[in-house]
């Protein structure tokens, strides 16, 4: 009966999760679509803690009551502009949640396998389902768990690393211990020849040797990629934490957890491969680390760069007829969307065509500008991808960026020694005017220079965003 019920549960979270990964990605039926994944989450804790090998009570309820009210609270005062770092250290903690419950399970599967077959009658849970194992089967529980704790090793230094980046407590240049990619080679080969030794009888030693050299990979990895390719990265480690759960999944004999990690798995993967596509970028080179080299000194910037205050950006809104804007974090370090929103209706109120273009990478997570117009009530019909709207550049008379850098840097086409060399960029150069808020003359996170902000057509509208629009907002009523 417990069984019954249990697959009975496991098939509608499973449904409920799978609608609500359809559902995201739309924006109108994204809200829907999380209600989807609280409810399959819900149905899935109930059935495994009333399922079979259920027990400890007090306890399940204990960590249940602590991970909620953390959960609370960081839903309650993380910031939207938080958000990219928090997705990361979620996705440690699933990193981390597999490489102890795979270190569990090899402890739990030497304590069954020292038993006789009459202590093995009584056992109940995950050690009954050990005790019925065949050694072949046993085998293949052994390569499950040590898939399971070498990727999410992986993905728990990786993501820690990514979070550092993303909260400005790491370095976001890209860097390398000497050796570079061959330190990554050579613990990859020392990770193969430990899980050989596991195999042969090496224990939990070579399991736990085998997991400082995974951990290693994850912290190397994401050093050596550069702090404007995060959105990829935190994709990337999405995706990796699902293939954790799964082959975690398989070592526990847990279904649900197998399709959850599945579906987590191939959808980061899919998103980072059409990131790369996007950024014009190789998907292994990003497995590998390798993202966001440079093959040479970067040209250099000639020009000055041209202030302008809110008046005369007024004045070129009032004679403009059709206007682009392209959001990017600073606008989300400001918390400039309703600002942006408020001007938005007010162009369009006037008979202005108003749009907005969308990277596939801008902010520092994917999707991310796309939440915060949305957050913001900007209608989602004028909210455009890179590839709808890049060519309508030269008929625009105003294109406003709006705390970008990489996305809008005509270095990517220009300049071949640049670290982000053929990518694809959002080409607001070729309108007729280009007004670029922003708070400083500094490069931005990613330390790139940006020949935008010297070109003839372009003026910089210096301040923080939210202030400089609400200035702009003024003049134009």
């Amino acid at each position: 009966m417990e069984f019954g019920f249990t697959t009975a549960a496991y098939v509608v979270a499973a449904v409920l999760f799978i609608l609500a990964l359809g559902g995201l990605s739309g924006q109108e039926s994204a809200k829907r679509a999380i209600w989807y994944g609280i409810v399959g989450m819900a149905i899935a804790v109930l059935a495994t803690l009333i399922g079979p090998g259920q027990g400890l009570w007090p306890l399940s309820l204990i960590l249940i009551g602590g991970g909620a009210a953390v959960g609370y609270q960081l839903a309650t005062r993380v910031q939207m502009t938080q958000m990219p770092e928090l997705v990361a250290i979620m996705h440690s903690l699933v990193g981390l949640a597999a490489v102890f419950v795979g270190f569990n399970a090899d402890i739990e599967l030497g304590r069954v396998l020292a038993m006789d077959d009459a202590a093995r009658e009584g056992l109940q849970g995950f050690a009954a389902l050990l005790a019925k194992k065949t050694p072949v089967e046993i085998g293949i529980l052994r390569v499950e768990l040590v898939l399971g704790v070498w990727i999410g090793a992986v993905t728990f230094t990786g993501s820690v690393i990514a979070y550092g980046k993303l909260a400005g407590r790491v370095n976001s240049a890209a860097k390398k211990l000497p050796g570079g990619h061959m330190l990554n080679a050579t613990a990859a080969i020392l990770s193969v020849v430990l899980a050989v030794w596991y195999f042969n009888g090496g224990g939990f030693l070579a399991l736990f040797l085998m997991t400082l050299l995974a951990l290693f990979i994850g912290y190397h990895l994401i050093m050596g990629i550069g702090g404007a390719d995060m959105p990829v990265v935190v994709s990337m480690l999405n995706s990796y934490s699902g293939w954790a759960a799964a082959a975690i999944g398989f070592s526990l004999g847990n279904d649900l957890l197998i399709v959850v990690g599945a579906l987590v798995g191939s959808s980061g993967a899919i998103l980072s491969y059409i990131m790369c596509r996007a950024m014009n970028r190789h998907f292994v080179s990003v497995i590998l680390g390798g993202f966001g080299g440079t093959g040479g000194p970067a040209a250099a910037v000639e020009g000055e760069m041209i202030a302008i205050e809110a008046e005369g950006v007024a004045a070129a809104l009032d004679d403009a007829d059709s206007v682009i804007i392209v959001p990017g974090y600073g606008m989300a370090v400001a918390q400039a969307q309703n600002a942006v929103s408020v001007l938005t209706e007010h162009l369009r109120k006037q008979g202005k065509t108003v749009r907005f273009a969308i990277h596939p990478v801008a902010g520092r997570l994917p999707g991310h500008m796309n939440v915060l117009l949305a957050e913001a009530k900007v209608p989602y019909d004028i909210v455009l991808e890179m590839d709808e709207i890049n060519d309508d550049f030269p008929s625009t008379d105003v294109a406003i960026v709006i705390g970008s850098n990489d996305i809008v840097n005509p270095a990517a086409q220009d300049d071949p020694n640049s670290p982000i060399a053929g990518m694809p960029v959002l080409e607001v150069w070729k309108a007729k005017q280009v007004f670029v808020s922003k708070r400083g003359q500094g490069t931005g996170y990613s330390g790139i220079e940006n020949p935008l902000f010297y070109k003839e057509n372009t003026r910089m509208f210096y301040g923080d965003a939210k202030d400089s629009l609400d200035k702009l907002l003024a003049h134009l009523r």
